[in-house]
């Protein structure tokens, strides 16, 4: 797989995001959840696991020189943990942030993980990036708040800006531990040359044992009322929940692609890309009510992309001069022969 062109894993990306939310949407029932939504996350990880353990295990036997690429020293294995630690405590700050704004102000906040991942992919990954490249970047994130910006006659415009201080902080720290998770997450896939299945294999192995422990503590929380987590875990499951489960475990699989063989301004886009897709997606489905903000706040992002990924060239006309090349030294020895 590492041999993708990452544009084909990245479109992936964006089409399986914008279905995330409209499949989560769907699998509600009379606007609530008949199932526990905590065991979605646990389950996707689950698959994650399941998936890159049949990964590791097929080309551990096709290849030979797959063990040379799998690091077990315990001094290694031990830095998955923090990713899986900075998503967990991320997860909360969102619910915790969700209780301060409403939900348009949250996803308007929420792109400043946008500007933050470019700022720690400079700092903590070293990687230079041009002017044009950090005004697309910023025209990403102005695009991105553009399209959720709801008209200024509506009621919701006037919440923007009338939340508690501590939703705004708690809005920048939520965006900032996502930027943060997603560069620490690309540093660990880039340190050194194990198969990409080993690296999820550790990853997903934290990440599951985490989602339990969340599980086990919601119990602790409520008493048991409903009985232990395994006892309930498939209750109330659909069709569409499985969907869920498994869109939400394939885009997984694909960021951690990109984390190795891409970089997370990759993943940025695609997910960006992903949001506008699926408020498009909303108009036929939930008979969403486009808005002017919408097709300009696309129309900014594909500006943005075009960008950042165009070669310098091709963005600026260079004026065509009409001075003569200098002659090499070759050419001018061909001419004196001639003429003598």
């Amino acid at each position: 797989m590492a041999a993708t062109p990452w544009y084909f894993v990245a479109a992936l990306l964006t089409i399986l995001t914008s279905s995330q939310g409209i499949l989560t949407t769907l699998s509600q029932s009379d606007g609530g959840y008949k199932y526990d939504y905590a065991t979605v996350p646990f389950l996707a990880e689950v698959f994650k696991l399941i998936i890159s353990g049949l990964f590791l295990w097929r080309e551990m036997r096709t290849s030979s020189s797959t063990t040379s690429r799998i690091t077990t020293d315990w001094k290694s294995v031990r830095l998955f943990v923090i990713p899986s630690l900075i998503y967990l405590v991320h997860n909360n700050v969102q619910f915790a942030t969700l209780t301060y704004v409403d939900t348009s102000t949250y996803q308007i906040m929420g792109n400043l993980k946008i500007v933050t991942t470019g700022i720690l992919f400079r700092l903590f990954l070293k990687r230079k990036l041009s002017k044009l490249q950090w005004m697309a970047i910023g025209l990403l994130a102005v695009g991105t708040t553009t399209s959720q910006v709801k008209g200024c006659g509506e009621a919701s415009c006037d919440s923007l800006f009338t939340a508690p201080i501590q939703g705004y902080l708690l809005g920048i720290l939520s965006a900032g531990l996502s930027a943060l998770a997603g560069i620490y997450t690309e540093f660990l896939m880039k340190r050194n040359n194990d198969t990409l299945y080993w690296q999820n294999l550790q990853l997903y192995t934290f990440g599951s044992l985490f989602n339990v422990a969340r599980l086990i503590a919601d119990d602790f929380r409520h008493g048991f009322e409903k009985g232990p987590w395994w006892q309930r875990i498939f209750d109330g499951y659909s069709i569409t929940t499985w969907m869920v489960v498994l869109n939400l475990g394939s885009t997984g699989l694909l960021v951690s692609w990109l984390m190795k063989y891409a970089d997370n301004i990759v993943k940025v886009y695609s997910t960006s890309m992903a949001m506008l897709l699926t408020m498009v997606a909303s108009i036929y489905l939930f008979s969403f009510k486009p808005t002017l903000q919408l097709f300009l706040g696309i129309i900014i992002c594909i500006m943005s992309l075009h960008m950042y990924f165009s070669p310098p060239q091709t963005l600026v006309d260079l004026p065509v001069t009409n001075e003569a090349h200098p002659k090499t030294l070759k050419q001018v020895v061909v001419e004196e022969k001639t003429d003598s």
